[in-house]
């Protein structure tokens, strides 16, 4: 159990939940869910007995040093790798990697979002030990495959390969965000399952990985390798990063490898990347509307998820399939079919508004 690690990404902005996730507060530090946790907290709460709570490492950008050491006040600032820019997963990832090889060179090491919804705990912790498992005794990428229930179009898929046993498989294809048509062909086949985010590999085969693959990124860090570990490694981080190319590990690994493999998982995950997501896990009233910690009368209004300061009342009359965010300076009205434009909205207010809602 002491070569196991975990690496959670937690410096992403989360736009796509915005107004309530904010640059200066992200999703991942918010109590979505209404449980007095942060989706962080809840992250690391799943690792307990699974992963040596000094074994786990928060990988995110400077900025958000101070929420993560209030949030979880037990974590030593040496825990903590804090990118000086945003240049994507497959950057940090491969920071990562370094920096855990440098502290343990049989380290094993499972990375995991940081917003996240895992309904079965339990599920959970067995899939992941069997996880640990199988890239302790192989020379695998291994990401986590969820069997689809409806044609989603936010989600990546993995096209199931070979059987390796009654758990895993090797991955035939990656495809990102697929459009509703070619969602519904994939779930219809039944040989696509969504991806997780969720990897683990041995520290070997994921620096392999980087070398074979993405080379350039490889460079930037080995020509500082013998500063992991040690004081110097982040003014080196600090001097390099942001010339490294801004790409997913996806993109630069995950679909280009030969060793990439799956397990089937089945524990009640959702990735709360947007407030559709937040509205399919949520409880409803008698109508389908999800209020969230807020006051609401609504007349003839269904299937909408409003969330309001719990000081405020909203009443609404005729109002279906409406997404409804009051963060008191920022209001979002959208119907929820557009959620997956909200990003494109947030950038339109940065070009006509400037950094002050954001």
């Amino acid at each position: 159990m002491n070569n196991r690690y975990c690496v959670i990404m937690c410096g992403g902005v989360g736009s796509r939940f915005w107004p309530y996730s904010r640059s200066s507060k992200p999703k991942q530090f918010i109590d979505f869910l209404g449980t007095g946790k942060s989706l962080l907290q809840l992250t690391v709460e799943r690792l307990d007995g699974i992963v040596p709570f000094e074994n786990i490492i928060m990988l995110t950008n400077e900025q958000y040093a101070g929420l993560i050491e209030e949030q979880l006040p037990q974590i030593s600032k040496n825990q903590i790798l804090l990118e000086p820019a945003r240049r994507n997963t497959a950057p940090c990832n491969a920071w990562a990697a370094y920096h855990i090889k440098a502290l343990n060179p049989d380290a094993v090491i499972m990375v995991a979002p940081s917003d996240h919804l895992i309904l079965n705990r339990e599920a959970f912790r067995e899939s992941v030990l069997r996880a640990y498992e199988f890239v302790e005794s192989r020379d695998a990428l291994l990401t986590f495959g969820v069997k689809p229930n409806r044609p989603e179009t936010g989600y990546g898929y993995i096209q199931l390969g070979d059987r390796i046993d009654a758990n895993f498989s090797r991955v035939k294809t990656f495809t990102e965000k697929p459009d509703l048509t070619l969602a519904k062909v994939f779930l219809e086949s039944g040989e696509f399952y969504w991806n997780s985010g969720m990897f683990f590999w041995h520290v070997d085969s994921i620096l392999r990985a980087v070398r074979e693959l993405a080379p350039d990124i490889a460079a930037r860090f080995e020509a500082g390798v013998a500063l992991f570990g040690t004081p110097g490694e982040q003014d080196f981080i600090n001097g390099m990063y942001a010339s490294c190319a801004n790409i997913s590990i996806d993109y630069a690994i995950m679909e280009k490898a030969i060793n990439v493999c799956v397990e089937r998982v089945d524990f009640g995950w959702t990735d709360l990347g947007t407030w559709g997501a937040l509205y399919d896990v949520s409880d409803k009233n008698e109508q389908g509307n999800v209020t969230q910690n807020c006051q609401a009368l609504l007349v003839n209004s269904h299937d909408n998820v409003i969330a309001m300061p719990p000081d405020k009342l909203i009443v609404a009359s005729g109002l279906d399939n409406y997404i409804i965010a009051d963060a008191a300076d920022a209001l979002l009205i959208v119907p929820k079919n557009e959620e997956q434009k909200i990003r494109q909205y947030v950038n339109e207010v940065k070009l006509k508004y400037g950094e002050k809602y954001l």
